[in-house]
């Protein structure tokens, strides 16, 4: 129970309110931010916080008929917000500019029932549902929130409510949650856009996230590690019953997978980033031109797509003790309206700024790809081509009939580990150079390693079912591979095919 009728805000809370609701775009005055995404450990008052901004969302942004929808895999697990909510109408006061105090229930003629808070003065009203997403067509919410996303097992109510607002003038989809079990999810595939959005690699304006959480690394049971995933310590969040939570967990390895997750906020099974991507950054060259290594030895990797997915192409050159790369990457121009709006708009952004092709049609155009390959191989010395085994074999055939010399890998850790080591030591000495490519360095930041014995390793996605990609990775990884099998030095360069 709260101790007065009011909630004095901690300044985390006064940052993330000021941030989502005080930006607007100066062309129309409405929202800069339609999406808030919020991870926090346990027992820091998330509920409670999106509870008074669902109120303010019904009764303060002029919105007709604003509908607030508080959404949870269970009903009970929706009450948890809706049920502040409901207290906050029944005592909440206001001090007018008259000097009288007025219920917040009077003021904006609030009434609270069982399973619904409406509103007279807007005529909106909030009310909890659940995970039943196919029950829930038909909504039009101004604001929706979804309590501890993690919890989620498939994407259904949060693709349901996130389409569902498309005709409302200045809606906001609201995430709250805590770090979770299973990295396989739609909470967790939004927290890896956000964290692309803190980093850098990726812009999207309208999206606010915020994650109070640890290093990896970092020793769970320092005072220190709390705070970082505890704003609220000390306040909703009990110091002496967390150091109780502490000790258990240092005596019990269920206790401990358990506090790591939820007490300080560290997702369980979660990779770390394969490469810094600051060190990637420190690599990058301005000025850079293909022209400028017209004639020169060059070596080509290629990771070719399914029919509805990026391919991307490296070009390797030597420029003294230093190895230069050029990405290029191709895309069904169809496809990209279908992708997520994130994603989308970076994909027309790059192909807008020349960074990526986008091909006509639905399928990877491979003519096309054909085709510029063996214009590279005009212009430069091509002394060796490596190409993922997944849908190369038809293109092998016709560059090899072209007379380059290609060879097809298939993805293992013995392929693999000793052209990623090269890229590791490249990249913390400074020996590979880039132009800065927004794709591949978006692609750098979504690698993270998995290792497969002792002394070998590959890079993967985050997760199978992650949206991020990683083809320019992996593309640069075999051009790599063919620049060690076959130095420039070496005066039989032609690789042996493998079928």
């Amino acid at each position: 129970m709260w101790e007065t009728p009011t909630i004095r805000l901690e300044p985390w809370q006064m940052f993330i309110l000021v941030s989502v609701f005080g930006w607007r775009r100066r062309s129309d005055g409405l929202r800069r931010f339609n999406t808030a995404y919020i991870e926090i450990a346990r027992k820091n008052a998330k509920s409670t916080l999106t509870a008074g901004v669902t109120l303010y969302c019904l009764c303060c942004e002029d919105e007709p008929g604003a509908k607030c929808l508080v959404a949870a895999t269970t009903g009970a697990q929706a009450l948890k917000v809706f049920g502040p909510a409901k207290q906050m109408v029944e005592r909440a006061a206001i001090v007018g500019e008259d000097g009288i105090r007025y219920t917040l229930r009077e003021t904006y003629q609030l009434e609270p029932w069982a399973r619904s808070i409406t509103c007279g003065l807007t005529g909106g009203s909030i009310e909890p549902i659940n995970s039943r997403s196919n029950t829930q067509d038909g909504w039009n919410p101004h604001f929706s929130s979804i309590d501890e996303l993690h919890a989620h097992k498939d994407r259904g109510l949060f693709d349901v409510l996130k389409s569902a607002r498309g005709s409302r003038r200045n809606p906001l989809s609201w995430y709250i949650t805590t770090a979770g079990y299973d990295v396989n999810t739609v909470c967790y595939e939004q927290r890896e856009l956000v964290t692309k959005i803190l980093d850098g690699s990726m812009q999207a304006d309208h999206y606010f996230g915020i994650i109070f959480a640890p290093e990896p690394d970092d020793s769970p049971f320092k005072r220190e590690t709390w705070l970082k995933a505890n704003p609220n310590f000390g306040i909703s969040v009990s110091a002496h019953e967390f150091e109780g939570y502490a000790a258990e967990a240092k005596n019990s390895p269920k206790s401990l997978g358990e506090f790591r997750t939820k007490r300080c906020n560290l997702w369980a099974g979660a990779a770390g980033a394969w490469l810094s991507l600051p060190k990637w950054d420190q690599c990058a060259r301005g000025g850079l031109t293909l022209e400028q290594f017209v004639g020169q030895a060059c070596w080509v990797g290629g990771d070719l797509s399914d029919s509805d997915d990026i391919t991307a192409v490296a070009l390797l050159f030597e420029d003294g003790a230093d190895l230069v790369v050029f990405p290029r990457f191709y895309l069904p121009k169809d496809l990209v309206d279908a992708r997520d709006q994130v994603y989308a708009q970076h994909y027309r952004a790059w192909a807008d700024g020349g960074q990526m092709v986008l091909t006509d049609g639905n399928t990877i155009d491979m003519a096309r790809v054909e085709r510029d390959i063996l214009d590279d191989f005009n212009r430069f010395d091509i002394r060796a081509v490596t190409l993922e085994r997944y849908g190369a074999q038809q293109l092998a055939i016709k560059l090899t009939e072209a007379g380059l010399p290609v060879a097809i890998e298939g993805k293992s850790a013995k392929a693999c580990t000793e052209p990623l080591r090269e890229i590791e030591d490249r990249v913390r000495t400074k020996r590979i150079v880039h132009g800065g490519h927004p794709c591949l360095r978006w692609m750098v930041s979504n690698a993270v390693a998995k290792l497969v014995s002792d002394r070998e390793f590959v890079v993967r996605k985050p997760s199978p079912q992650s949206p991020l990609k990683i083809d320019g990775v992996d593309a640069m990884m075999w051009a790599i591979s063919a620049w060690q099998r076959y130095p420039k030095g070496n005066p039989d360069y032609s690789p042996v095919q493998v079928w």
